[in-house]
């Protein structure tokens, strides 16, 4: 097998992953008790941490000017800032127009109640959108180098379980069914691969693209990991938990290095 054939094999297979199998492992995980998704959500940060600071900026900094990669990182960051407000400002403007149907309902029956679906809606879209990108990162990641795109790929799929758990509460909450959620949740997943085949398709040809690219990625799972993963962590302040997830924050960087060696020899 050649080697483009080998970097599209370990896309597909990377982006199943990502999408489809961590939707899977994320619905078994809604039996846990939500101190083990604290515990999963500790671990996803050591692993995107990992996951940017040890392979995807170094190798982006390999490939390209430090001034370029870096102002590239910072861009990223604030139009991920700007995408997130924008999907928020659209929730809450949807919010809003279902109370004005619905007069009779008061605000703490519609956040407690079903929402008529939208939140859920919401949260499909917005799942595509990211999984999709998770796939455009993963495609970088393996077109750079094969050890960054396994790196990558491991920590995509761990803070993918712990969000997709997140996701599946909003849909139940939103009035769907387990089985309904659960399919919906699994076609959202296959924009994991499509971005994926799409990057490949973009970048095989384009290597001057990827340290931009690469630095894009940087800022997306960086914002991933800052701007959402741990604000939900300091809801356990006790100085027991704090422990706990600085141990799992280092389990997960830990992985991600321990792979990286692995693969370079």
């Amino acid at each position: 097998m050649s080697q483009t054939a080998n970097v599209l094999l370990a896309i597909v297979v990377a982006c199943l992953a990502g999408g489809v199998l961590a939707i899977v492992a994320a619905a078994g995980t809604l039996a846990l008790h939500a101190r083990w998704i604290s515990r999963l959500v500790s671990f996803a940060v050591g692993a995107l941490l990992g996951a940017i600071f040890l392979e995807l900026l170094p190798h982006a900094l390999e490939l390209g000017t430090t001034e370029h990669v870096m102002l590239t990182v910072l861009i990223g960051l604030l139009l991920f800032f700007l995408l997130e407000k924008l999907v928020l400002w659209r929730h809450s403007h949807l919010e809003v127009e279902t109370l004005v149907e619905s007069p009779s309902t008061n605000a703490h029956d519609h956040t407690h109640g079903f929402d008529r679906g939208r939140s859920g809606l919401m949260i499909l879209i917005g799942n595509s959108v990211h999984n999709f990108c998770d796939g455009i990162v993963i495609a970088a990641a393996f077109v750079a180098d094969f050890a960054l795109g396994t790196t990558t790929a491991l920590a995509i799929v761990a803070h993918a379980i712990p969000q997709q758990v997140g996701d599946f509460a909003v849909l139940l909450h939103s009035g769907y069914t387990r089985r309904r959620a659960f399919a919906y949740n699994m076609a959202t997943g296959a924009a994991t691969l499509i971005g994926g085949l799409a990057g490949y398709a973009a970048l095989a040809s384009m290597q001057e693209m990827l340290p931009t690219v690469l630095a894009l990625a940087s800022a997306s799972l960086l914002y991933v990991a800052v701007a959402d993963l741990i604000p939900s962590l300091h809801r356990h302040a006790a100085p027991a938990e704090t422990a706990q997830q600085l141990f799992l924050i280092g389990i997960g960087i830990a992985i991600i290095a321990v792979v990286h060696i692995v693969l370079e020899h």
